[in-house]
């Protein structure tokens, strides 16, 4: 795989040194080993149709279950924040398996037959589906006030529109999407995470629950939230390099843009 995606490569490379401060020698051996992982991903997803449920979740663990649950009792929904670790579709897939009621956001892929197996993948493993385009905001609002779990992935580029803050050594745009609903709706927010053990295994990890602050400044309660969770993601691709996927375009808004945008906006 890594010698078809050289541009990949050479950008990952370049992020984790940047992001890590560690050496080239250091970088490669971690692009590698993610390459390697997500090799497992993309066969673990190509194989999905064939699974039944409980070969599957022999596969995945949850390491802490009671904290998805006790974030349900809540009775407000469920804002997952996640990001491209491990095989992310199975990071869905297996708490709706578990019975969780999981409905996710995703982007069209350019490729019409990807896009549909893959839909009819996380169909077949009981997650409601949203595509990016339209309505997608009403319907993720009306998956939160019917008390279910909305995904999503949150490590992307966040645009013009974003929060501006380092990321990796970089000044980043980070989404506003899980803080701006959880604002709305007072649903509480759980960091989900799938990587790969040593067994090669795929582990889902809950984090501590999140929740919104309210100080009567909604711009900067949200934008404070947003901060908080993409610190936390960074964390956690430090804690495992290996699992990210360094290459794609999380950098490419610049923030001297998104200011002068905010700038003109106040006008």
């Amino acid at each position: 795989m890594k010698t078809i995606l050289k541009k990949q490569q050479k950008r990952g490379v370049f992020h984790v040194m940047r992001g890590l401060g560690c050496s080239e020698k250091k970088a490669e051996w971690i692009i590698d080993a993610m390459f390697k992982n997500l090799g497992q991903s993309l066969v673990e997803i190509l194989y999905t149709p064939n699974l039944k449920k409980q070969q599957v979740l022999n596969q995945v663990s949850i390491d802490h279950p009671e904290r998805i649950e006790a974030a349900l009792k809540e009775q407000k929904g469920v804002i997952i924040l996640t990001g491209h670790f491990g095989n992310w579709e199975w990071l869905g897939a297996v708490p709706a398996l578990y019975g969780f009621p999981v409905t996710v956001i995703v982007k069209k892929q350019p490729n019409d037959q990807v896009t549909r197996f893959l839909n009819e993948n996380r169909e077949m493993m009981g997650i409601e589906i949203f595509v990016r385009g339209g309505n997608e905001m009403i319907c993720a609002a009306r998956s939160l006030k019917r008390k279910k779990i909305l995904g999503f992935l949150a490590d992307q580029d966040g645009g013009f529109y974003g929060v501006p803050q380092m990321f990796l050594g970089k000044m980043a745009s980070t989404p506003r999407g899980p803080a701006t609903f959880a604002e709305k709706f007072h649903s509480p927010i759980l960091p989900i995470f799938a990587v790969h053990d040593k067994n090669h295994h795929n582990q889902i990890i809950v984090g501590e629950v999140m929740h919104y602050e309210d100080t009567g400044h909604p711009e900067e309660d949200i934008a404070r939230l947003t901060r908080k969770m993409a610190s936390l993601t960074e964390q956690f691709i430090k804690d495992h390099p290996t699992e990210w996927l360094w290459f794609q375009h999380r950098w490419s808004t610049k923030p001297k843009d998104m200011i002068a945008l905010q700038e003109k906006k106040n006008k």
